[in-house]
């Protein structure tokens, strides 16, 4: 009784399997038969979309004829790629052009996900440090709040940015940011529980700081000080959240592939949101190392940076690859 029951089961898996995927196999083999209307870039992520499913079929059924489909697709597509296909050139660029705001579409839910636990966890800060005066040097040491409090009897509250040479703060300031936003996203291995965590007292940092500042009546000199560099610093970490999220949510949810096959797609995918952060925490640590030092410049000019970094962030990340999507280019 027990063998016919599992036979039936496997085959109501590889149904499953086929009816979900069907419909992106055929739009693949559309793109293969007019393969001069598809981008090189674009077959070659169907060509690892489709390894992938190929690789989930011969694990599952060996010999089933969807594994057999699958590795005659994948064959077609890996010839349409490297049959007449020169190497490009602006790789490099295509990256972030591309392929980066390709993988932000995908995780567009992450996303939201992550600024949601920011701006709570922010306000959690904030309104503990309202109403509890010993939060603030619980969460930000007493040797930082006394320092900041001298800075504020002198006149400078935001000194510690000009404490120490443009140069080496450029590239101590650069390595710790890269080095939290690869933190933030390794820690999704946690099945995102890390990740979450790792944001959320972050975010708790920043809300507690800025009700410090609003305690010593320093809010409207300070917060436009720290959001030159921190606009982009602070939005960055949000996206690193939401690749761990992407990479943690494949190991919950695999879908249709082995838990590992979906966890090596995932993390590929939070990897590169990762890597395609890099040249953004290089800006913010340039804006912090030489530029926030100068703190009583012009508020007009803190408007100004402030403002072009926000578009810059909101456009490249959200609506640069919602624009994509629409013009089809991914």
């Amino acid at each position: 009784m027990g063998q016919p029951l599992s036979s039936n089961f496997f085959f109501m898996r590889e149904s499953s399997f086929v009816k979900i995927n069907k419909p992106r196999w055929e739009e693949f083999e559309k793109l293969v038969k007019n393969q001069q209307q598809a981008p090189p870039d674009k077959l070659a992520e169907l060509f690892i979309q489709i390894t992938d499913d190929l690789s989930f079929s011969r694990t599952q059924y060996p010999t089933s004829r969807t594994t057999q489909y699958l590795n005659s697709l994948a064959s077609k597509i890996h010839g349409e790629i490297y049959k007449n296909k020169k190497e490009e050139k602006n790789r490099f660029i295509l990256f972030w052009k591309e392929e980066v705001p390709a993988v932000l579409y995908s995780a567009r839910k992450q996303l939201l996900y992550a600024l949601v636990i920011f701006v709570v966890a922010g306000i959690i800060g904030a309104v503990s440090a309202a109403y509890d005066d010993t939060f603030v040097r619980l969460i930000l040491g007493d040797m930082y709040v006394n320092m900041t409090l001298e800075n504020i009897k002198n006149g400078n509250p935001t000194k510690v940015y000009s404490s120490s040479g443009e140069m080496d703060m450029f590239f101590q300031i650069t390595l710790n940011n890269i080095m939290v936003s690869f933190r933030v996203f390794i820690f999704g291995i946690f099945a995102s529980l890390g990740t979450g965590l790792y944001l959320f007292y972050n975010a708790l940092m920043v809300g507690t700081f800025m009700m410090f500042f609003y305690n010593e009546n320093q809010l409207s000199q300070g917060l436009p000080v720290i959001m030159l560099h921190g606009t982009i610093e602070l939005t960055s970490i949000v996206i690193a959240a939401a690749a761990g999220f992407v990479m943690g949510n494949s190991l919950l949810f695999p879908g249709t592939y082995s838990r590992l096959a979906s966890f090596k797609m995932g993390a590929t995918k939070g990897l590169k949101i990762v890597v395609g952060l890099v040249p953004f925490f290089i800006m913010a640590g340039f804006i912090e190392s030489f530029i926030t030092r100068y703190a009583f410049m012009h508020w007009s000019i803190k408007m100004l940076i402030i403002a072009l970094s926000a578009f810059l962030m909101i456009y490249y990340f959200v609506l640069y690859p919602i624009q994509l999507k629409r013009n089809g280019r991914i």
